[in-house]
């Protein structure tokens, strides 16, 4: 494959694409010097720590307008770890899973493990669509993904008619929604996410709302493990409950990565600052528009999510003509400095995907755009 050069003029104004715009990154950096001498290395129960914590907690809840009896609660290991601490500790007995993509489908299958639990009702669709659970007998909680990020798949968030009636949860997985999709928290009972997608820092933690249903249930079934006669065991680390004390005190559990935390921190104050979920959202929307616009128009390009009403504003998914290897195209874009193009692995297309995240600047897609046709032209 020849050397392809994308003219310095052509690519977005910091030269990359995929690392956010040089303002809000610039001062994330900015927070991690200021904090090297006495945030930096020290123990996450200090108040320097703590005050970090507090305001990402406060910040969030504005954010995401937050119920007034709903709680924001921290805790270490990502959004994978919260698959397992649902299981342990908001799955009573049985779950129903929409399953439609890779990350819906890793959270089914926890639960499908859990030998205390019973197997999970699947209701499955192929990648590119959508399924929601349907109304289900004996089922205690309902869960999917806002957001299927290996797909580019948008799903409705809203209680299943008569979940609330037979006392079961809605849970949602909000990993790459949560920030750049519009959401309705009063339609959940745990909408948890992790902070290296539309909140900028890195991952290794988990953030969740909760309701006071969600908190209930974390204490019961907590109880119920030592009930004489039960079997089932909630690890230390797997306890929701545990997350939930800790986090009312501004900490987590064990020590979380420092720089993550002053990041989140700088993230959500920006969100909030800039206009908070309603400028965040609308700001994804243009970015992804712009996006599926060029796709439409191309003809060697074409949106993988064949329905407009599910094609999601945070990340989108781009088939490409066989003709053109879509490898080539992620591996010569990024030889130009322009990062984080490829379709998911595990899906098999020859596909872009693009995430378009609050931090991502509309101008810069329309740049990235070019450059691919560029690059296209060239192959």
């Amino acid at each position: 494959m020849a050397n392809i050069v994308i003219p310095p003029s052509m690519l977005p104004e910091d030269g990359r694409f995929g690392a956010g715009p040089s303002k809000i990154r610039t001062e994330q950096v900015q927070a991690l010097d200021a904090g090297a001498t006495d945030v930096l290395g020290t123990s996450h129960r200090q108040s320097t720590v703590k005050q970090i914590v507090g305001g990402i907690r406060e910040g969030l809840a504005e954010f995401l307008q937050l119920p007034d009896d709903y709680e924001i609660v921290l805790g270490n290991g990502g959004a994978t770890a919260f698959w397992d601490i649902a299981c342990a500790s908001l799955i009573t007995r049985r779950a129903a899973f929409g399953v439609y993509g890779s990350f819906s489908a890793k959270f089914a299958a926890s639960a499908a493990s859990a030998p205390f639990l019973e197997e999970p009702v699947i209701y499955r669709s192929e990648p590119g669509t959508c399924r929601l659970p349907e109304y289900t007998e004996y089922v205690d909680a309902y869960c999917w993904a806002h957001n299927e990020t290996s797909t580019g798949v948008a799903a409705p968030v809203r209680r299943i008619d008569g979940s609330r009636e037979q006392g079961a949860l809605t849970i949602i997985d909000a990993t790459s929604a949560a920030g750049a999709l519009p959401v309705d928290i009063a339609q959940t009972d745990a909408y948890y996410f992790s902070p290296q997608k539309a909140f900028g820092a890195d991952g290794g933690m988990w953030i969740a709302a909760l309701s006071p249903a969600a908190i209930d249930r974390a204490y019961g079934i907590e109880h119920s493990t030592s009930l004489e006669g039960v079997l089932r065991w909630i690890p230390p680390f797997l306890s929701l409950k545990s997350a939930i004390e800790n986090s009312r005190k501004d900490q987590t559990l064990n020590t979380p990565a420092i720089a993550t935390l002053i990041m989140l921190h700088e993230q959500v104050h920006w969100l909030n600052n800039n206009g908070g979920m309603a400028w965040a959202t609308a700001r994804c929307a243009k970015s992804a528009s712009l996006l599926y616009q060029w796709a439409e128009h191309s003809d060697y390009a074409r949106p993988f999510v064949a329905d407009p009403a599910l094609r999601s504003n945070a990340v989108v998914t781009v088939d490409i003509d066989e003709r053109i290897n879509a490898k080539q195209i992620v591996t010569t874009l990024r030889e130009n400095g322009i990062l984080d193009t490829s379709g998911y692995r595990k899906l098999g297309r020859n596909q872009l995907r693009f995430g378009v995240f609050p931090s991502v600047e509309p101008a810069d897609v329309a740049a990235l755009t070019a450059c691919i046709d560029y690059v296209a032209e060239r192959l």
